[in-house]
């Protein structure tokens, strides 16, 4: 039986050794990519890529929106950095994200695992725990927003407790966590299918085998579930992160920036800065928030680079 290889011409040298040349063939690509290819490049170019560099443009003049407008330089990024309305609202959003970001994953993870354990009624259980990922954020918002203002402390002077006499949402100090808890609330369905999807994946034998070895439960989430699903931890981590960053619905429902500004995200500033008029000002403000997006981005891949494979 003799093959033969396309790709591969022999050839036979009369004062030496054969030979062989290999020819390289192009691969044709077929028409059908780029009719499926362009309409959506072009509608992405059409609506993102052309109105966020004019966005940029507009970040170095003092238009307001709409009419004239003048070049003045790197005036509206200085006037930013100096501005302590601007900078909270950074602080804010970078510790908010942080905090929800680990707690979310935790909770959704420990729910992860308990779903996919031997229990009854896990499908029922699952339906239920996945209710507030169908439900609208700003919906969410008005109706904790009731429960933290008029149900939490009617219980709590009913109980005779001064902390839980005074809604949470009025603190300026502790506003926040009433976002935490809402956000977590909506979040963590989306992030534990996740999770399940991950735990599912994990052959029985391998939990069999270090039963044998004489691991406990403990043991056996460190030292094999963790590093099993470290891929969907980080996907996870980047994803909520990602979402907590551009907070925007809840905290309008919740508490619309305030008390003051105590809770006011940097999604809010741009969009109540074009509101006011301030539209080159938040484009500048926009870009800035872009660039430390995907520099948080990259550091958060650089850190998880060959440590996960999914």
């Amino acid at each position: 039986m003799s093959t033969t290889t396309p790709d591969h011409t022999a050839r036979t040298d009369a004062e030496g050794p054969v030979r062989t040349s290999i020819v390289h063939h192009k691969r044709r690509i077929d028409p059908l990519y780029y009719l499926f290819l362009f309409p959506s490049l072009a509608l992405f170019t059409a609506a993102v890529t052309v109105p966020a560099l004019l966005g940029f443009g507009y970040s170095f003049t003092n238009s307001i929106g709409f009419g004239d407008w003048e070049f003045i330089g790197f005036r509206n990024y200085i006037a930013m950095f100096r501005d302590q309305g601007i900078l909270g609202s950074y602080t804010f959003t970078l510790g908010f994200s942080l905090i929800t970001v680990i707690l979310v994953n935790v909770l959704a993870f420990a729910l992860a695992l308990g779903l996919t354990s031997k229990i009854r009624f896990t499908t029922a259980l699952r339906t239920i725990y996945v209710i507030p990922m169908v439900i609208s954020g700003i919906v969410i918002a008005f109706v904790f927003q009731y429960l933290f203002a008029n149900t939490v402390p009617g219980m709590g002077q009913a109980l005779g407790s001064e902390a839980l006499s005074t809604s949470i949402l009025a603190d300026p100090d502790w506003a926040w966590l009433s976002i935490v808890i809402v956000t977590a609330w909506q979040s963590i369905p989306g992030t534990m299918l996740i999770y399940i999807a991950g735990l599912v994946t994990i052959p029985a034998d391998v939990y069999e085998a270090g039963s044998i070895d004489g691991a406990t439960g403990w043991q056996s989430v460190r030292h094999i579930t963790l590093p099993l699903v470290s891929g969907f931890i980080v996907i996870n981590t980047i994803l909520g992160f990602k979402n907590y960053l551009n907070a925007y619905d809840i905290i309008v429902g919740l508490t619309d920036g305030g008390p003051g500004v105590a809770t006011r995200s940097v999604a809010m500033s741009i969009f109540r800065g074009f509101e006011g008029g301030d539209y080159a000002y938040q484009m500048a403000n926009a870009m800035v928030f872009f660039l430390i997006s995907i520099a948080l981005a990259l550091l958060q891949l650089r850190i998880t680079r060959g440590r996960t494979a999914i």
